[in-house]
């Protein structure tokens, strides 16, 4: 028994997110799927986490365990032309057993794009969102997440995680192609935490709240307390990183 890690990118749009779910269509069930078919045995590949239902990858990993061998590109090839459209795979490498796509991610980066003009060719790329705002104390109040670890307040309720702590690595927003994205890196997520930063940043670039009031939020870990949620089709997982060892196979 050897165990690989898939390299994929999937365009969300018609999917129920990653995790599989009775009665909904989701990537994992594609990939599974696909690799039982082409490896004639029964594989259930673990990703390196979720993502709800819309939301794009640029970059995911999952790891799955075979017995058979196999030709890494010729698997590549195959499984590209067996996956729909909106799913790709870029690379499958051979890790060491004990190496989880999501337990040994020590990275992971997001960015969230929203378009300021009607565009209908970014309509489940990006969220319109017609409104001036202050990029200046939007990135102020980006930088001041860098300061805390205990995010309950950006967490949906009722989540199965034991920690709310996560550490932000980096956070700010740029124009791009008309477009402002806000990046956003860190050792790990909580459900919904991402998309409730964002309208919450909005807020303050729409001068609703200040920088102060973002505080107060964030020591309260009280989620009603923080901005709305922006929608699923404006967020890209766009990377994922691994320790070097897990790859020394």
């Amino acid at each position: 028994m050897s165990r690989y890690f898939i390299e994929i990118k999937y365009d969300g749009t018609e999917y129920h997110g990653w995790q599989i779910q009775q009665n909904a269509h989701t990537v994992q069930a594609e990939i599974n799927n696909a690799l039982s078919t082409l490896l004639q045995e029964k594989i259930l590949v673990s990703g390196a986490g979720r993502t709800d239902t819309g939301v794009h990858a640029q970059q995911f990993f999952a790891h799955f365990d075979t017995h058979q061998s196999f030709d890494n590109d010729q698997l590549i090839y195959k499984l590209n032309y067996f996956l729909p459209p909106t799913i790709s795979c870029t690379s499958i490498v051979k890790v060491i057993d004990t190496a989880h796509a999501r337990y040994s991610a020590t990275e992971r980066i997001y960015e969230y794009w929203i378009t300021p003009i009607k565009n209908p060719f970014l309509n489940y790329r990006a969220y319109y969102f017609p409104y001036a705002f202050n990029l200046e104390l939007m990135n102020e109040a980006a930088a001041e997440l860098l300061n805390y670890t205990d995010f309950s307040c950006f967490s949906k309720s009722n989540t199965d995680t034991l920690t709310n702590d996560c550490t932000i690595n980096f956070a700010r927003w740029e124009l791009k192609n008309d477009c402002l994205v806000f990046t956003i890196s860190a050792n790990r997520f909580l459900r919904n935490m991402v998309r409730a930063i964002v309208g919450t940043l909005l807020e303050i670039g729409k001068e609703r709240i200040t920088i102060d009031n973002l505080r107060k939020i964030i020591d309260s870990k009280n989620r009603s307390e923080a901005g709305f949620s922006v929608p699923a089709h404006g967020l890209y997982l766009t990377a994922v990183k691994y320790p070097k060892e897990i790859f020394n196979h």
